[in-house]
């Protein structure tokens, strides 16, 4: 047996650590995932005035900004039992749905896409036979001509000049994982700068109505303060215009790259290389007048016809694995590493990660968009039932082959495309309302005359998964304050039951060719979009002095 050591894992957020143990033909037979960073943010929260929340949680992390803030600011108004108005709810939605389809283009491809992408062959590339590829999985692709494409290599032949790749350096070219060829490799690569532009353009809308972004700061408790944003409508006009925009692109180039990957990468989708334990788990998301987009629902084993109700009462942590004391799990214990530099993993009670270990009666869960797709379609949700439909007969694949590494990949591409489908909808029921002078955007509220003692929960579904946000209340100042993010679920180590989190159980039985560069088992980590600024938490319950440092 083998130890590869993947220290830092790049090209995500936060701090990744994994170790995998590979047999004589490189396949993976154990795998450790750990959070090598701690945080302590939900400490900054305590004593704080309740309706401070947002401000604060939103820097949980600098991807996830309206994500945080819009939970905690659900959280409390949950505790207090305050009533939203349907603008302020809208807008809300509005925001949050942005922040998905940004999210999920940025995330193929400047965080995934280079795990597939050879941009060195892009070079070979035939830019008429280009044109003529890009048509196999689009009628009507994206920038298709013979001229941008000549363009995108005369701009990546400036790189390679230089003797740097620039955003392109640093990752394994000429790997044997490589597939594509290099017409295909050129048309990724042409859209990856595309998307460059694409993600300025979907923050403008984020911006819109959040006032700003990253840390956007229009959402309070009881409503919003973009008041005028909503009244105006050019504002609306504006937000429409970079919705239809960015729908062009991923309509054109998004989902046909989806379909050349899956072409690409068919035998080990078929052979359900990244698929962890089959436990997915999704709540009720995104109201609007026509239902919901998103179902709740729990399923076990890939057991894709038989979803069972989601309930919170079930969710319980275990840090048995994790640096914190056993009878105290909010106060950090780190045990250190061995002397190689290796995690401590050899026993069963080794701790190994700050991420601790979330489970759903028990069982270690995935959430995030292939969770919502495969949860919502087999609940029957009649609007995202059609994307899913055209993708896979389109694809020629099955519902279980998005359980896979590309599949995952594929589940955030047709999630990306219904969202941006029905933010429309949204916009309708916003334009709807201000038509009978519905214009209510906060519902008043006397601070003071609230009770002192109160709880309250928030559960959303954010790009990344399930995010749950947990607050006590007392004197009117927080006491106590709790976040489960996704990758939490996701990046989960061990308990003493052993179970692997959805990280390691993907890893186990995928073949790594070259044991020096470790290229598959970036795939599979990188297709759950892993976000660890928001995994690792802790509460200071007891006010002890968790360390103090000297900077010199």
């Amino acid at each position: 047996m083998k130890k590869i050591i993947i220290d830092p894992v790049t090209r995500i957020e936060g701090h990744l650590r994994v170790e995998v143990m590979v047999d004589d033909t490189g396949t993976v037979q154990e795998a450790y995932a750990s959070g090598q960073l701690f945080r302590g943010i939900e400490t900054i929260l305590k004593n704080r005035d309740p309706r401070d929340a947002g401000l604060m949680a939103g820097r949980i992390c600098g991807v996830c900004t309206n994500s945080h803030f819009r939970a905690a600011v659900s959280c409390v108004e949950d505790a207090y039992a305050l009533e939203v108005p349907k603008n302020a709810e809208i807008i809300r939605e509005l925001i949050a749905l942005a922040l998905f389809i940004q999210d999920h283009v940025v995330h193929f491809y400047h965080l995934q896409s280079l795990d597939f992408v050879d941009v060195t062959k892009a070079l070979e590339a035939d830019p008429a036979q280009t044109v003529q590829a890009a048509q196999h999985y689009s009628d009507d692709p994206f920038r298709n001509s013979e001229a941008h494409y000549e363009d995108v290599q005369k701009k990546l032949q400036t790189f390679v000049n230089a003797g740097k790749l620039g955003p392109f350096s640093n990752a394994y070219w000429g790997h044997s994982a490589y597939r594509l060829s290099p017409e295909e490799n050129l048309i990724l690569l042409s859209h990856y700068l595309d998307a460059l532009k694409f993600q300025t353009s979907i923050s403008k809308a984020i911006a819109i109505f959040g006032g700003k972004t990253p840390h956007p700061q229009s959402i309070v408790v009881g409503g919003i303060t973009s008041v005028m944003d909503i009244l105006n409508p050019a504002r609306v006009n504006d937000y429409l215009f970079i919705i239809k925009e960015a729908k062009e692109f991923i309509d054109r180039a998004y989902l046909p790259d989806m379909k050349l990957l899956v072409n690409a990468y068919r035998d080990e989708i078929k052979e359900g290389t990244g698929r962890a334990n089959g436990n997915f788990i999704s709540v009720n998301s995104f109201a609007f007048s026509g239902g919901t987009l998103f179902e709740s629902g729990v399923i076990f084993g890939h057991d894709l016809n038989n979803v069972k109700p989601f309930d919170p009462k079930k969710i319980s942590e275990y840090v048995d694995r994790a640096w914190y004391e056993e009878n105290d799990p909010q106060t950090p214990y780190y045990t250190d590493l061995n002397k190689d530099g290796s995690l401590k993993t050899e026993n069963t009670q080794d701790k190994y990660s700050w991420i601790k270990a979330p489970r759903y009666q028990n069982q270690p869960m995935e959430c995030g968009p292939l969770a919502r797709i495969l949860i919502s379609y087999t609940k029957k949700n009649k609007h995202v039932k059609p994307y899913v439909d055209r993708f896979l007969n389109e694809s020629n694949l099955e519902l279980i082959d998005l359980s896979t590494t590309v599949g995952r990949n594929a589940a955030r591409a047709i999630e990306t495309q219904y969202i941006a489908e029905y933010l429309f909808k949204f916009i309708s029921d916003l334009l709807q309302n201000l038509t009978y002078y519905d214009t209510e955007t906060w519902g008043k509220y006397d601070f003071e005359a609230l009770p002192e003692t109160a709880k309250g929960q928030a559960f959303f579904e954010v790009p990344r998964g399930l995010l749950s946000h947990f607050i006590n209340i007392e004197d009117q100042k927080i006491a106590n304050y709790s976040v489960i993010a996704p990758t939490t679920w996701n990046a989960s180590p061990k308990n003493n039951d052993g179970q692997r989190g959805a990280y390691e159980e993907a890893l186990i039985g995928i073949k790594i060719a070259d044991t020096d560069n470790p290229l598959e088992a970036l795939r599979v980590i990188r297709s759950f979009d892993p976000c660890l600024a928001c995994a690792v938490h802790v509460i200071n319950a007891k006010e002890k002095k968790l360390n103090r440092y000297k900077i010199t």
